[in-house]
């Protein structure tokens, strides 16, 4: 049941966010506009297209909730296998379930790496600029 579901709700949210979807809501709202006349614009006329609308936009929540988070899990067991096959710090492993504010801690301990590193590329930048300006 999983797996049909998981392919139910990956092939849906695909063709949901294809052009030729979209036209074809285009399309619909058109008709649903272009027909307000022939029903003198009725509350039961509004009604058909916020009826319609409500339940397509229930139920893709659901559809394109399980397509992302099943992507969101395969991009983080791939960044886990890069990470734990290469010199990167094994501490990044699972951080998708840290909290917001040890997640704010990690970004900062990043940043104040990179700021180290920045400094020492242009120390060794303006070292190399030193060395070639004296020999000349």
């Amino acid at each position: 049941m999983d797996r049909f579901f998981a392919r139910f709700a990956t092939s849906i949210a695909h063709a949901a966010g294809s052009p030729i979807a979209f036209l074809l809501c285009v399309a619909a709202v058109l008709v649903w506009a272009l027909s307000g006349p022939i029903f003198g614009f009725s509350e039961t006329w509004q009604l058909v297209i916020n009826t319609a609308t409500t339940i397509v936009t229930f139920l893709m929540v659901f559809l394109i909730q399980n397509t992302q988070n099943r992507d969101g899990a395969a991009l983080q067991a791939k960044l886990d296998e890069i990470i734990l096959f290469t010199d990167a710090e094994n501490d990044f492993v699972g951080i998708e379930r840290l909290t917001d504010k040890e997640l704010e801690e990690l970004h900062a301990r990043c940043e104040k790496a990179a700021r180290r590193s920045n400094a020492m590329l242009q120390s060794a930048h303006d070292e190399r600029n030193a060395r070639k300006s004296q020999s000349k």
